[in-house]
């Protein structure tokens, strides 16, 4: 028997923890292996970005469409109402206004629309959603009237979100976490790049650096886990997996990275064209078949055949959007 190769084609694969329908499946159970999603209201070949809050997850086409899933109990989907939806659902209310770019928090949806308007629904219990007057948050976006410069960039984190102009003014609203990015160099000089006022070249090799928590091994390298001695002198996992990182570490098996993409506590990477994984695993969100954390990036071994597009994550849930091989066998 004969195989006969054609073009590839586009699949959308989600997987880790599931308990909203946030993988856009079709149920509500945990994956720990990529699945494609098979049921998609949109052409796969119109995604240009996915990415996932606290319990939800979101696409976007190239037309600019907006089709969300998951967890809505505060309307983060947009949808009008407050039920949670498992498959991939069209933001309606969002028809004649195309979307450019969105970003998640844990319970809240901002919509960057492509004449430069920023939009927001879910929860407003920390004022994340930049709308003075909505108390109990909002099912549907609606527009943040206090920006009035075009916006060209947005990103949210836990309770609070983050947009640039195109003026190069930052505005920032909701609840943020107290601040701990200190830097410990050690009588070292610090690189340029930390240090510039203008934009420029981070490295010139690519490199990926990393640096905070690692309990669940999210900073992707295995260093810390030697560092710690317990008091009999013996090398302590345990001290060594408490501690934070304050000064920035290189990952080396991330070198060239052309993207990255953060769970609260696992990452993607795709390097060359291959998908990467590791951190915490409790829900398979790594994607390797366990529910074990991961301290080195790892290849995603049941991608290892796709071309890698793009990548997004939520909380706990990890999403792929590849090229396929495609072959037809002839007899």
């Amino acid at each position: 028997m004969d195989a006969v190769r054609e073009e590839p084609t586009q699949a959308l694969f989600a997987w880790g923890a599931n308990s909203y329908g946030q993988l856009g499946l079709g149920h509500k159970e945990d994956v720990l292996l990529p699945q494609a999603i098979k049921e998609l209201p949109c052409s796969q070949k119109n995604i240009t970005s996915i990415t996932g809050g606290g319990g939800h997850s979101v696409i976007v086409t190239d037309t600019g469409e907006l089709f969300l899933c998951g967890q809505n109990k505060d309307g983060q989907l947009g949808l009008g109402h407050t039920e949670d939806v498992e498959h991939f659902t069209l933001c309606i209310s969002l028809s004649g206004c195309p979307v450019v770019q969105v970003a998640c928090g844990w319970d809240f949806t901002i919509i960057l629309a492509g004449n430069g308007q920023v939009l927001s629904c879910g929860s407003h219990s920390f004022g994340q959603l930049g709308v003075p007057h909505a108390s109990g948050g909002n099912a549907v976006p609606q527009k943040i009237k206090t920006i009035q410069d075009k916006v060209v960039n947005v990103a949210a984190g836990l309770r609070h979100a983050v947009a640039v102009t195109e003026n190069g003014s930052v505005f920032q609203w909701g609840v943020g976490m107290a601040s701990q990015a200190k830097r410990a160099w050690q009588g070292q000089m610090v690189p340029a790049f930390w240090r510039a006022k203008e934009p420029c070249k981070v490295t010139e090799t690519g490199k990926v650096f990393t640096w905070g928590r690692g309990d669940y091994g999210q900073l992707g390298w295995s260093g810390m886990l030697h560092e710690g001695e317990s008091q009999d002198g013996k090398k302590s996992t345990e001290h060594c997996l408490k501690k934070q990182i304050i000064a920035p570490v290189a990952v080396p098996s991330l070198t060239g990275a052309s993207e990255i993409a953060c769970g609260s506590e696992h990452n993607l990477a795709i390097v060359g064209s291959q998908c990467f994984s590791w951190g915490w695993n409790e829900h398979g969100m790594c994607g390797n078949g366990t529910e074990a954390n991961v301290c080195v990036p790892q290849p995603v071994g049941t991608l290892s055949s796709a071309k890698l597009l793009l990548i997004g994550c939520g909380a706990g849930h990890s999403m792929a959007y590849c090229h396929l091989p495609c072959f037809n066998f002839l007899p």
